[in-house]
């Protein structure tokens, strides 16, 4: 079980995201700096207790139409070996001291954890309240038994969404651009055999549901 601690962090959280978000191929601002305000999010925990993951939901407002974007991070206390590309950065944590902070789609411990959500073999997590499930989270995946393959071989960035392909090509789909569904409609393609699906909060108040993820296989992939 993770424990949340509110503590401070210097830098913040968006303050890091500040900087790094810019340099995403799926991101749609403009020149300027992203002006950007937290939406929502989960996390999911790590069962060696030593990772920390958070799904961060942010909506960029700066400019002419707020853009909302799904940005999973791992924390560590120890730079990653081999993943200098995915660090967003450092901060130091009041209780943890300091911590790196990676693209958690480039991190195998979160990717594991993100196949057996959609496995339905663990919960998500609260993002603000320690031992607490996310009751806005929730998965599917048709048939039974473990995914083959590992989700975290072949990682590429598209336009709006990360892959995450095994090389048996079943395929997760990670949506970095959140749009809300459209009421009475089906949540996912049908093509698709799986997804993850949770809410957040639109930029004029009310709560938007969506897809966060879509899971792909065989002919459908």
């Amino acid at each position: 079980m993770a424990v949340i601690h509110h503590t401070v962090l210097k830098p913040t959280k968006l303050e890091l995201l500040t900087s790094w978000l810019p340099s995403r191929p799926w991101y749609r601002g403009g020149a300027g700096e992203p002006e950007l305000a937290k939406a929502g999010g989960f996390r999911l925990d790590d069962p060696r207790g030593e990772v920390g993951m958070e799904f961060l939901v942010v909506t960029d407002g700066a400019g002419p139409d707020p853009v909302t974007y799904l940005l999973p991070l791992t924390y560590r206390g120890a730079p990653l070996e081999g993943a200098e590309h995915a660090l967003v950065g450092t901060m130091e944590h009041g209780v943890l001291g300091r911590r790196w902070a990676y693209d958690g789609c480039y991190d195998s411990v979160l990717v594991e954890q993100l196949g057996a959500l959609v496995e339905g073999r663990v919960r998500a997590q609260d993002q603000n309240t320690s031992d607490a499930v996310d009751q806005e989270v929730t998965s599917f995946r048709a048939g039974e038994g473990p995914m083959a393959g590992d989700l975290a071989a072949i990682v590429a960035e598209g336009s709006e969404s990360t892959e995450l392909t095994a090389r048996d090509g079943v395929r997760l789909s990670l949506h970095r651009i959140l749009r809300p569904a459209p009421e009475g409609s089906p949540l996912a393609a049908k093509e698709a055999t799986g997804h993850v699906a949770g809410a957040w909060s639109a930029p004029d108040g009310t709560r938007a549901r969506g897809l966060f993820a879509t899971l792909y296989t065989g002919s459908g992939a």
